[in-house]
């Protein structure tokens, strides 16, 4: 797991492959603002992203998840939201695959809380499990850009 703020990049400590993508011109908060909400892969690349609004719910409300294959990128446009997430796979006999390569489990032990608001991201990498859009005072909107980044990428 990994936090930062999109105009503060290299305090991140990202990977190269991870910087490499949220330092592109269109991964500015400004660029990822402006664009329409819905799917957005650039040309050649192996990893997408989904952009648009969200509802945050109570925490005892929302769902922990973890993914095999994928990392997430979860970066806050507008708003601000809490995520739960956790250091150590939770990963369960019997977890639900909701769609591919996205689980739902039961297990809700976490030892992070992080509070993200406009430019703030947080990543996530396969086996981490998070709790996301649980709201920060009261269920509130936020618009997200989630990027998706296959494990290849980051093995590479």
């Amino acid at each position: 797991m990994i936090i930062g703020h999109l105009n503060a990049l290299p305090q991140a400590g990202l990977p190269q492959a991870l910087y490499t993508i949220l330092s592109r011109p269109d991964c500015t908060l400004q660029a990822l603002s402006a664009r329409d909400d819905g799917r957005w892969q650039p040309e050649n690349a192996a990893w997408f992203c989904h952009i648009g609004p969200a509802q945050t719910q109570p925490r005892e409300d929302r769902h922990t998840e973890y993914h095999h294959q994928w990392a997430d990128i979860q970066v806050v446009l507008a708003g601000d939201e809490c995520i739960y997430a956790g250091v150590r796979s939770v990963e369960q006999p019997g977890d639900e695959e909701r769609k591919p390569d996205l689980f739902i489990t039961s297990s809700s032990e976490h030892n992070v809380a992080i509070r993200l608001g406009a430019g703030d991201f947080a990543v996530f990498y396969p086996g981490e499990p998070h709790q996301a859009l649980c709201a920060v005072d009261s269920p509130a909107t936020v618009r997200k850009a989630v990027f998706k980044i296959p494990r290849t990428v980051l093995e590479a």
